[in-house]
């Protein structure tokens, strides 16, 4: 009990001081319009309140990954703990909050075109292939995992087809909608939901006797039933919760609404933390309602769903915890809508296609859907692995992406650089040693190779910012992009 809450005090201890000093490293400016209100266009650029957009934000970046990741990081006992802490303050926040306020310096930009504008030009293809495949793999796990939990407590003739498709259903009406009309007005319902069924959770867990593990020198060993070792595993595991790229393709959607650059460290740092507690909250849930044995074999025996069905109902009885499930669907489906608006946006500034018709939207929302639905077919943990490693390539692109933009701007850059330098080093082992790459397994070859490709990547980097920034003009907009405009953009959404 003692690790929970002491876990989740230094989560909120960690907003208040080292969001600040981010924040200040940042440097932001209050009276610079945004893109809101420079490039307002009634569909994707529409200012919000602060409220609303943290909601939206919190609900974009949570999914069912702060809760299933955790749930399966809890094979490793109160290890996980410490990776959802320090990820949380020191690497996702910063992650968030970085690639947030850089979009809304260059006009709500996606991280594909953040990537050409810092990284160079050839970069952008490679970034935008890793994000729309991340977008593609989230937005179907986030289609596959509220239809398991749905089916739980709908009819038997209603199957995880049906209600596959009837999700689907959902997605594309809410896609032609304006972003305030399908996210402002059903996300902060969604939200209220989210929320009561997490303070729930965690304090029926705290006052119900239960014995929650804690993190003792006696516990900092690797719990899990199968012995799957913790490096590098665990931090693909627990990605959302802890540090995760998908976030950098919704923060860019919450720039295009934000009225003020001071809400930046609320709405993307704060959430990030948020995000952090919802973990914390259910893998003490999971570590303490289970064995390791029965909570891997629950896993096996479908999904993470599973444990989320017995954890609410043990917790809540019955009808309180069908109302807790109901809160992680609603997970789920907000960031499965978002990461398909995501995905449909990049798309289409990719291929130069302007959104202005709901003919042009729909010719590349509904060939998007007829994928994903094909891939819903494919076993769930595959289809999680596949996820797991693309969504933390993306994060260490988008921090390489903040390191850069620091760097040139001559602030602490090695804010980013070092959880971008930790989690590319896990990357490069991952895809050596798993059998979804090269299937070398875990081993002194394995972390050698992979500590020479990590370093060969980083000095191909610190080279190429060098001559960038020897090649930078006095004037040039990734030197200037924290100036005031002169008069804000008029458009004819405004």
């Amino acid at each position: 009990m003692i690790t929970l809450i002491g876990g989740i005090v230094l989560l909120i201890v960690g907003y208040f001081t080292y969001g600040r000093f981010i924040e200040k490293n940042f440097t932001v400016e209050p009276d610079r319009p945004t893109p809101a209100e420079t490039l307002r266009d009634g569909y994707d650029f529409v200012p919000m309140p602060k409220w609303k957009n943290a909601i939206i934000q919190l609900l974009n970046i949570a999914g069912t990954g702060p809760i299933f990741g955790p749930i399966m990081g809890a094979l490793y006992g109160p290890v996980a703990y410490i990776w959802i802490i320090i990820g949380a303050i020191f690497a996702g926040a910063v992650h968030d909050y970085m690639i947030g306020m850089i979009s809304l310096r260059n006009g709500g930009a996606h991280l594909p075109e953040l990537a050409s504008k810092y990284l160079g030009k050839p970069v952008k293809h490679v970034v935008n292939i890793f994000t729309m495949l991340l977008l593609l793999l989230v937005g179907t796990v986030f289609v596959t995992s509220p239809a398991n939990l749905i089916s739980s407590f709908t009819p038997s003739w209603m199957t995880i087809g049906m209600i596959t498709g009837l999700i689907f259903i959902y997605y594309i009406i809410s896609t032609v909608l304006p972003i305030d009309k399908a996210l402002g007005k059903v996300y902060p319902i969604f939200g209220a939901i989210l929320i009561i069924s997490t303070i729930a959770i965690g304090t029926s867990l705290l006052a119900g006797g239960h014995s929650i593990p804690n993190l003792t020198p006696a516990s900092m060993t690797n719990w899990h039933p199968e012995g799957t070792p913790i490096f590098p595993i665990i931090f693909f595991t627990i990605s959302c919760g802890a540090i995760s790229g998908f976030h950098a393709t919704q923060s860019p959607m919450v720039s295009r609404t934000s009225t003020n650059e001071r809400e930046g460290r609320f709405t993307f740092y704060g959430m990030m933390i948020a995000e952090g507690v919802i973990a914390m909250i259910w893998a003490a849930a999971a570590m303490s309602l289970f064995n390791g044995q029965t909570l891997s074999q629950m896993i096996a025996a479908g999904t993470p769903s599973v444990v989320v069905n017995q954890v609410s109902i043990l917790l809540l009885g019955n009808i309180l915890g069908t109302i807790a499930i109901f809160g992680v669907i609603v997970l789920p489906l907000s960031s499965g809508l978002s990461a398909f608006r995501s995905l449909r946006t990049i798309l289409a500034d990719y291929l130069n296609i302007k959104q202005d018709t709901l003919k042009k939207i729909l010719m590349l929302t509904i060939p998007l859907y007829v994928i994903s639905f094909g891939l819903t077919q494919v076993d769930f943990n595959l289809l999680w692995r596949y996820f797991n490693w693309a969504n933390q390539v993306t994060a260490v692109i988008s921090l390489l992406v903040a390191t850069r933009y620091l760097y040139l701007k001559e602030k602490n850059y090695f804010v980013t650089l070092v959880p971008a330098t930790f989690m590319l080093y896990a990357v490069v082992v991952y895809i050596v040693s798993q059998p979804i790459g090269f299937g070398l397994g875990l081993g002194t070859v394995t972390y050698a190779l992979s500590l020479i490709g990590t370093l060969l990547i980083l000095g191909q980097f610190w080279k190429s910012g060098k001559k960038q920034k020897n090649d930078l003009l006095p004037d040039s907009s990734l030197l200037t992009d924290h100036l005031t405009y002169a008069t804000p953009a008029t458009s004819s959404g405004s």
